[in-house]
């Protein structure tokens, strides 16, 4: 089953339940795939899809920080609700182990040496790991600590 046929299925479960926040979070989900189609002119596959789900959730994350700042403990817990909604739709996270195993094969395969390289490592790796959930900052410290 699609990621697509999967959504809508979920969102008819929601409705039925009465499930308020996960019938948002998924036409949220919805909508953003859909502005995104409208973008490239062209459909989606479910990689493309688990990319425009990481930035929701990546979006997600710094509202519940700017929340935190703020003191707004009830706007901060419902946005880590969504988080984890939108969680559920993504592949399992990358270890930390298979991360660092990534770096090292990329850089490796490019035969990067210094700081000057890590533009090429960058790309290898994150084409390695695309349609799967990874904070790009997390990457780029790993790649940037194995090349000093």
């Amino acid at each position: 089953m699609s990621l697509r046929d999967r959504l809508t299925d979920d969102l008819k479960v929601a409705m039925k339940a009465r499930d308020q926040l996960r019938m948002d979070v998924i036409r949220m989900i919805k909508a953003a795939v859909l502005n995104k189609e409208v973008e490239l002119k062209k459909d989606l596959d479910d990689a493309e899809m688990s990319r425009v789900m990481t930035a929701l959730i990546k979006q997600r994350r710094e509202s519940v920080e700017q929340f935190e700042k703020a003191q707004r403990t009830d706007l901060a817990a419902k946005e880590r609700q969504e988080i984890s909604i939108i969680e559920g739709y993504l592949p399992p996270a990358v270890t930390p182990e298979q991360l660092a195993g990534i770096v090292a094969a990329a850089i490796t395969e490019t035969g990067a040496r210094s700081m000057k390289d890590m533009g090429a490592v960058m790309k290898a790796v994150m084409a390695r790991l695309a349609g799967q959930p990874v904070d790009g900052k997390l990457v780029s410290d790993l790649v940037r600590a194995k090349l000093q």
